[in-house]
């Protein structure tokens, strides 16, 4: 019986140490209940802005988790209005010894935005922080980390037909998108969302505000523009925008054979097309394998005549036909492709599992890698309502960036893998084998490829910390240490402080 070891202890608390039982568990309820009162004040008393786990509908009105695989209870979810609040937010949450994290849009693979998995972290939800400006002069906007991609994106073009670069899903939130990298469709020719940022106001671990551009505040602003949720609450962005793409070509071409030669055939077309180093900035492109299908995607950001001039349908296989819609704004229609065919993982709750891994120049998927992948994928055991594989290709301007002025570290990656397996139901060991295989295939064939994308997170990656930051995670160990030591701003995947 697995109680029997404690039995001398328990029976001590009932019979010989009640009383001092009940002290014991007094205390606890009264620390539980200080935190309470101390967040309640920190919101201005409206307790409709300080919810805990004992309200009945906490976890389906609060925490709201996007995994459904991974449980976890946060000791308060809190609903700032003001940067001033946060900041008592945090004070109260440093006092009475609990880790914060920041939510945005609730976004996060391993609800890490919630703290993590078993966390008992105070939540900061920043949905109040919807600010926007925009400054005509400079075309800088102002934006609030609370808003989602889809209202940043309709903002910035109903004020002066300005963009950034953004994902696809409309349901992430900006602030954990830019504070983490920030890859999307127009990365080649703007960059990452974080290489857009100008100024950030943040919240430290101590309650300090303050503002931090490249000039001011240099290793704050660096720390947080990649690594965010290990440093701040990031409340307030200022973004250099550009102006919208005018007429732009949006294409996809579908195999859907079965078949594992055509589909490796078709693979390694578009890897030698997306490696021509003189592709343009201006190509987007997505290659999505499901189960004996591959759709390729994407956005040429310039008028149909320059799309022609690439001859993109004679580089691939020919049977499937290029189709082509033309576009004269982007305003919904840069993630399209990706929920026409189902595959947006946006703000609705299921239990998956994901999986990423980082390909440059010189580790790029070769034709032993491709075969061995498609005969994988075909033969091995899932056990999941739905995979897929997307390769997202990357690179342009994030690659002429320099790595010390962003903590996002991958400046040499050329395109990004993201596997997915969604179940009903706890994600089983089966299913992670099988992403875990497609890793460990790629990896036994492709000599020197690695890294991951923070943003694409995977709970059982091992080293994460360097495989998400790389060679810019000596420098944010350190600055850790000077600005968070007691590592509050804290998930289980999280920059540590470095040691003495």
């Amino acid at each position: 019986m697995w109680l029997s070891p404690f039995l001398p202890f328990l029976l001590y608390l009932v019979v010989g140490a009640a009383a001092g039982a009940v002290d014991i568990e007094l205390v606890s309820r009264t620390e539980d209940e200080d935190l309470e009162r101390c967040l309640n004040d920190a919101v201005g008393g409206d307790k409709d802005r300080a919810q805990f786990p004992d309200e009945a509908l906490y976890q389906l009105r609060d925490v709201k988790p996007l995994n459904l695989d991974i449980p976890v209870t946060p000791a308060a979810v809190t609903y700032p209005k003001t940067t001033e609040e946060v900041a008592e937010v945090v004070r109260c949450a440093v006092k009475y010894r609990r880790k914060v994290q920041a939510r945005s849009g609730g976004h996060s693979y391993a609800n890490y935005c919630l703290g993590g998995a078993g966390s008992t972290a105070v939540v900061v939800d920043l949905g109040h922080f919807q600010k926007f400006e925009i400054d005509r002069a400079s075309w800088i906007a102002t934006m609030g980390a609370g808003t989602l991609l889809e209202n940043s994106e309709k903002r910035l073009h109903e004020n002066g037909n300005r963009i950034i670069s953004q994902g696809v899903a409309p349901q992430v939130g900006l602030g954990g998108h830019a504070s983490i990298g920030g890859l999307g469709p127009l990365g080649r020719q703007l960059g990452a969302a974080a290489d857009q940022v100008v100024e950030v106001e943040v919240v430290l671990a101590n309650s300090t505000v303050l503002r931090a551009t490249k000039d001011e505040n240099k290793d704050v602003f660096f720390a947080v523009l990649g690594a965010g949720a290990s440093f701040a609450i990031i409340t307030e962005y200022k973004f250099q925008t550009s102006p919208e793409p005018g007429e732009m070509v949006r294409y996809t071409y579908n195999v859907t054979t079965g078949d594992a030669k055509t589909l490796a055939k078709t693979f390694k077309a578009w890897n030698k097309l997306v490696s021509n180093p003189d592709l343009s900035w201006k190509f987007a492109s997505t290659l999505t394998i499901l189960d004996r299908t591959i759709n390729i995607n994407g956005i040429y950001f310039g008028p149909r005549s320059e799309f022609d001039s690439l001859n993109i349908e004679a580089q691939l296989p020919s049977g499937p036909k290029l189709e082509l819609f033309i576009m004269d704004d982007v305003i919904g229609k840069i993630g399209q492709t990706l929920e026409d065919i189902g595959l947006h993982l946006s703000g609705s709750q299921a239990s998956f599992y994901a999986k990423s891994l980082a390909f440059t120049p010189s580790t790029l998927m070769n034709d032993k890698a491709i075969d061995a992948l498609f005969e994988y994928l075909e033969k091995s055991r899932k056990d999941a309502l739905l995979w897929f594989v997307i390769f997202d290709l990357s690179g342009g301007y994030i690659n002429t960036v320099p790595r010390d002025e962003r903590a996002y570290p991958h400046r040499n990656v050329l395109y990004f893998m993201q596997s997915y397996a969604i179940t009903l139901g706890r994600v089983g060991q089966t299913t992670r084998d099988f992403l875990n295989g497609i890793n460990r295939l790629i990896v036994d064939n492709v000599p020197g490829v690695g890294g991951a994308y923070a943003g694409y997170v995977d709970p059982f990656l091992e080293n994460a910390q360097q495989e998400y930051w790389g060679p810019n995670l000596g420098r944010l160990e350190k600055i850790k240490a000077e600005i968070d030591k007691d590592d509050v701003f804290h998930n289980p995947q999280s920059v540590r402080p470095a040691t003495p």
